[in-house]
């Protein structure tokens, strides 16, 4: 019997966030208490912001259902292992379409997992290899985590930095956002000792310290930290346009191309057949044109490449090295 009144709580709540009816007289066995103690406890639930819906009938039934907000979740080992695991693994990556929220919420899980369950973590994380497409720097959790919760806690972080031409710095700021653009992350913050906006390839930061001093979120000079970031990039990065046409729908195209690259537009309303679909593709990037090759060699699709002339080369100069590669040459090594 659990005569502890909050451990019994969380030992219902547990059971009651399977999805599924429990019978009150299965609740009240499992918890070992009588049938009106279990009435009693789903009240207080209740009270804490928990939907529980009770069905009529002779033995009655609980369940937890949908509510306004989301109220804190119970999880046992293996699920909490589980959810660590994967937001771990998508951190790590720099995956199109993670978010800062799910940095946030691998920062809250981890600062209060107990130290076994840490070490099953870091176990699984070390024995698993995901596959990639390995064009992005791999980047440590915990670097993330830590950014994250100065973010989300207004809190300064100290970091060391090592810039494009390799110079170190140790850098104070003020972080606004995280932004994942697919391939990197990056931190946009105010930079204290320089008194300006910059933003940081998070890849290039380590020994990210979070000094418990807080501050005054400031009003960043553009709409948002994505907008700040791209305006950011094009003053340093050269951009150059480019136009590809593709032997397939432009359906086909957008759902194997990074979004990073554009839209591609169809070149006939009513084709003949899907084989005689086609596409046109124009945009500007900042991209390295060896890059963008290899992106488009990956595509199932004949394409023809119009511009730039320096893509042009690259595209000729990747198919060449595989051409030979198919063939066995060894000359270029």
């Amino acid at each position: 019997m659990t005569t502890d009144t909050p451990a019994r709580l969380l030992t219902l709540l547990s059971l009651l966030q399977t999805p599924r009816e429990w019978p009150g007289g299965e609740l009240a066995d499992r918890l070992g208490v009588s049938r009106r103690t279990v009435r009693r406890d789903i009240d207080r639930l209740r009270e804490l912001g928990y939907p529980v819906q009770a069905s009529k009938g002779a033995d009655g039934g609980y369940r937890l259902v949908a509510g306004k907000a989301m109220p804190p979740l119970v999880l046992d080992d293996e699920e909490a292992v589980a959810i660590a695991v994967g937001l771990r693994a998508g951190a790590g990556h720099a995956v199109e379409g993670l978010d800062e929220a799910s940095v946030r919420a691998l920062a809250k899980l981890e600062q209060v997992l107990p130290g076994r369950l840490r070490h099953r973590v870091a176990t699984l994380q070390a024995a698993t290899t995901p596959l990639t497409s390995g064009d992005g720097p791999s980047i440590a959790p915990e670097t993330l985590t830590v950014m994250a919760s100065t973010v989300a806690g207004h809190e300064r972080l100290r970091f060391a930095y090592r810039a494009a031409d390799g110079t170190e710095s140790r850098r104070l700021t003020e972080p606004h956002r995280l932004v994942s653009t697919g391939r990197r992350w990056y931190l946009v913050a105010y930079d204290v000792d320089r008194d300006d906006w910059r933003t940081f390839r998070v890849d290039r930061v380590s020994e990210p310290f979070a000094t418990g001093a807080r501050f005054a979120p400031r009003e960043l000079p553009t709409g948002s930290a994505a907008e700040y970031l791209r305006r950011s990039m094009q003053r340093h990065q050269d951009s150059y346009d480019f136009e590809v046409t593709f032997a397939a729908s432009a359906e086909f195209v957008a759902a194997r191309l990074p979004k990073w690259l554009g839209t591609p537009d169809s070149l006939e309303d009513t084709p003949e057949s899907p084989e005689d679909s086609r596409c046109r593709l124009r945009g500007t990037t900042t991209d390295s044109v060896r890059h963008v090759a290899f992106r488009l060699a990956m595509l199932e699709c004949d394409f023809v490449v119009h511009a730039p002339e320096e893509l042009v080369r690259a595209v000729r100069e990747l198919g060449s090295r595989l051409s030979r590669a198919a063939q066995g040459e060894r000359s270029a090594m």
